[in-house]
């Protein structure tokens, strides 16, 4: 059943011609009574299917650019779950290795790259435009999947955000506080915007593509969005999405795009208004009920399960699933965790997940 506030609710008015896809109708700001559900990391360590197709092409790297096995990691979870979308199989720091970075993964450590510390530096990347030949795989996958997808399962694309993939190029790898970056712009704040500029314009270019190969959504994660306070957060944070989102808008005006400005606190607040997005993603740091008074009343959310149910299961995930479902009920809403699922995750957690959210739903509709 729907609620009839679907035409008052979200960003857009509901309209009869959308496809039966329950994202897609969510981001277009209807009510449902049963939230479509899909998960952050979805394809990943903690399935036995993922770690085998690792395995087949080698390393992270090389899973990344093989467009085959690329695509077959995303349609895993769909096939063994039934999730409402499906999540493009790519990395945050494609764009860097496409401008020109060097780029390798530690086992067990994580993503190292070459550093950004003067203004040759960022000169030395690749113009924006010159990204393509260079993720022509990712593209490639995002067309197979468009072909290979259930009819009902969206397919969503993604960039990290300028901030979050800064963060890294700055100092070379994943840092506790980002405080390389932070130092950066705050010495040299002509080299830091510059490299914010470049990144912007390539993250525009790279969810453009992906929009013309086939996704049928883009979200753009910014995982370090929290670090950034007060006018930084505004800065850095809020304006790139905003430039981003406008110009994706004006390229594709049909193609809804999901924020997520992880660990933003107060910061979600107003988000959807001021950049433009149709869904803001909200970590599980703010509370559910919270967020339906501060920024469901914008439009679509998408959130906030902690990932740490997946691991831990049991009644406690039962209970905060039924809770969020609840306190998201009056308006657009699409369940997620709050964060990506953890390697050491249960897969039966994740169905556990699935069944209460699409099991208790009907049961407690809206009028």
């Amino acid at each position: 059943m729907v609620s009839s506030k679907a035409d008052t609710k979200g960003p857009h008015a509901v309209k009869d011609t959308l496809p039966n896809k329950t994202v897609l109708r969510a981001l277009a700001g209807e009510v449902q009574s049963v939230p479509p559900i899909w998960m952050m990391r979805q394809a990943g360590r903690y399935l036995p299917d993922y770690r085998a197709t690792r395995a087949q092409a080698g390393d992270f790297l090389s899973l990344c650019y093989n467009s085959d096995l690329a695509a077959e990691v995303t349609l895993q979870p769909i096939r063994r779950y039934g999730f409402d979308a499906a999540i493009l199989f790519a990395d945050i720091l494609l764009i860097p290795d496409a401008l020109g970075a060097d780029l390798w993964f530690v086992t067990g450590e994580g993503p190292r790259l070459s550093t950004i510390e003067t203004m040759a530096d960022v000169e030395a990347l690749k113009p924006a435009g010159d990204i393509h030949e260079h993720l022509a795989p990712i593209y490639e996958t995002v067309r197979i999947l468009s072909r290979e997808l259930p009819q009902e399962t969206t397919l969503i694309g993604f960039a990290g955000a300028p901030w979050t993939v800064a963060t890294y190029m700055i100092a070379g790898r994943g840092t506790p506080d980002q405080g390389p970056a932070h130092g950066l712009r705050e010495t040299e704040p002509a080299i830091f915007e510059a490299l914010m500029e470049r990144l912007t314009r390539a993250t525009i270019e790279y969810l453009s593509a992906q929009i013309t190969a086939g996704a049928e959504v883009v979200k753009l994660f910014d995982s370090w969005a929290g670090s950034l306070k007060g006018e930084a957060f505004q800065r850095y944070a809020l304006a790139p999405a905003r430039q981003i989102i406008e110009e994706l808008k004006s390229r594709h005006p049909e193609i809804p795009i999901i924020a997520f400005p992880r660990e933003a606190g107060d910061g979600y607040i107003g988000f959807a208004k001021a950049t433009g997005a149709d869904c803001v993603a909200l970590d599980n740091s703010v509370s559910a009920e919270w967020a339906a008074k501060n920024v469901q009343v914008d439009g679509c959310v998408q959130g906030n399960l902690a990932s740490s149910h997946m691991v831990t299961g049991g009644q406690a995930l039962v209970d905060e699933t039924r809770q969020i479902v609840e306190a998201f009920r009056e308006g657009p809403h699409i369940f997620n965790l709050g964060h990506g699922i953890t390697p050491d995750a249960d897969p039966e957690n994740v169905q556990l997940m699935i069944d209460t959210v699409r099991s208790i739903a009907p049961a407690e509709s809206v009028a």
